[in-house]
């Protein structure tokens, strides 16, 4: 590569983060963001749901040299908090001690500090720039300023990297240009967001250091906590049937809605209905593509290339994930002598089977979320699954650790995880409890399946 320059489209958490990891490595970095610059105006965003940082995440984090003034925000979750009508609310930890846990971060305080890391790291933001157009063959953009509705057209000689988001300009631009194999597919369900504030002291309301999850079938509703205090609830259901979007139409229908399904929160959300009345629904679904890159020319990463449904927590770390292979690859082709191409080829190459997996895992977790956590069935596996973990720590690692506590292929983790949930269910079929469970014939299946994992926690 002659010159060590690159273009990122989208100044939210994975353009901020990447610009921040390039520019540290010596990259010349510009940024274009649709928005004002939100430490000026406030943030803006149409997504608010709050994140949970894991592992994979926090690795990146380290990586960019900017952990340390990111958990100063972060609030630690060490399960989820299960609500069930008519019982104490049950803590079903995520591991087996506070080392094992997740962190929730608020979207508009993460991206403010990392946007702020990454200027200083020395990128260039240019605000009020939303991309219409691309002319591939002549290296043109051109950009609209929404406040005046002018556009700007900006001669660039450097690849660009798509990290504007599910709805990108980016892929857009590109697929105009050769298309990319794009489908999308909806949940079917859909959220809104409330809050939960301060006590009459000041303090949580309710416990800090968990998920809260109301399951209740085919919906749900959870609370995630945030640094002031506060936690943000999110209500989960389904776009049509009762009760939907369709038939809670209003705040009250809401209030109601609550009043018979979720009493214990309700006293919790003062402002329910004018909050309900004033925030529309957000949509759920999954993006799929066949092609994330044009040649050398534009790559996309993040929600930009593989947006999924958030009840895994791994969109924001599978985004950050995916900012610290491109930058390493980006190096790697430099000092080999390699172009940016040969560096996007192998991203895609590389990334596209985690992205897949990760993505159905998502799917298969809100269906755990709202359905199973209180099934007398899928307590009993997980009992089953601590004691597997403790007989064989090497080869039987739960799927959350998996997924959340390591760095494995997420490929790697769906593949391990679909064995282990066989066993289980073999194992369990017709048992009320592990009294009874043949253990010589349930080790022998572990030791048969599955190989030794290394890095196993």
């Amino acid at each position: 590569m002659s010159e060590r320059k690159l273009t990122i489209i989208g100044a939210g958490l994975a353009g901020s983060l990447l610009a921040t990891l390039l520019c540290r490595r010596g990259w010349q970095v510009d940024v274009y963001e649709r928005r004002g610059d939100p430490r000026i105006k406030g943030y803006e965003s149409g997504r608010s749901i709050n994140l949970a940082l894991a592992e994979r995440g926090r690795h990146a984090l380290r990586q960019a040299g900017v952990e340390d003034e990111v958990m100063r925000q972060a609030v630690l979750m060490r399960g989820r908090m299960v609500h069930i009508d008519g019982q104490a609310p049950m803590l079903q930890r995520y591991g087996r001690d506070d080392s094992e846990a997740i962190w929730s971060v608020h979207r508009a305080d993460l991206n403010l500090t990392l946007l702020q890391l990454a200027e200083q790291a020395g990128a260039r933001f240019h605000f009020h720039r939303r991309l219409h157009t691309v002319d591939f063959s002549a290296n043109y953009a051109r950009f609209i300023d929404d406040r005046d509705d002018q556009p700007v057209d900006v001669h660039f000689d450097t690849p660009l990297l798509g990290c504007d988001g599910a709805g990108s300009a980016l892929r857009a631009a590109m697929n105009r240009w050769a298309p990319l194999g794009e489908r999308s597919e909806f949940l079917g369900h859909s959220y809104k967001e409330l809050e939960i504030p301060p006590d009459a002291r000041g303090d949580f309301a309710i416990e800090p250091n968990a998920l809260h999850i109301w399951p209740r079938g085919h919906y749900m509703c959870i609370a995630l906590p945030n640094d002031e205090k506060t936690f943000t609830v999110t209500l989960f259901l389904p776009n049509e049937g009762d009760p939907s979007f369709s038939t809670v139409k209003s705040g009250a229908d809401a209030q109601a809605l609550f009043a018979r399904e979720f009493a214990d929160a309700l006293p919790l959300i003062p402002n329910l209905v004018r909050d309900w009345d004033n925030r529309p629904p957000g949509l759920l679904g999954t993006l799929y593509l066949d092609r994330w890159r044009l040649d050398g020319r534009a790559l996309l990463i993040g929600d930009a290339a593989h947006a999924m449904v958030p009840f895994h927590g791994q969109g924001m770390n599978c985004a950050f994930e995916d900012c610290v292979l491109l930058a390493d690859l980006l190096d790697a082709a430099d000092e080999s002598g390699h172009d940016v191409a040969h560096a996007f080829a192998a991203f895609e190459r590389q990334r596209q089977p985690d992205a897949y997996a990760i993505q159905q895992m998502a799917l298969e977790n809100y269906v755990e979320m709202r359905d199973r956590v209180d099934d007398a069935d899928f307590l009993l596996q997980r009992e089953l699954e601590a004691k597997l973990q403790a007989r064989h720590p090497t080869r039987f690692v739960p799927h959350y650790a998996m997924v959340t506590f390591m760095r494995i292929p997420y490929s790697l983790a769906w593949q391990r995880s679909n064995l282990q949930r066989e066993i289980m269910v073999t194992a369990t079929r017709g048992h009320a409890s592990l009294d009874g469970i043949d253990w010589s014939a349930l080790d022998a299946a572990v030791l048969e399946k599955l190989s030794v994992l290394q890095d196993a926690p």
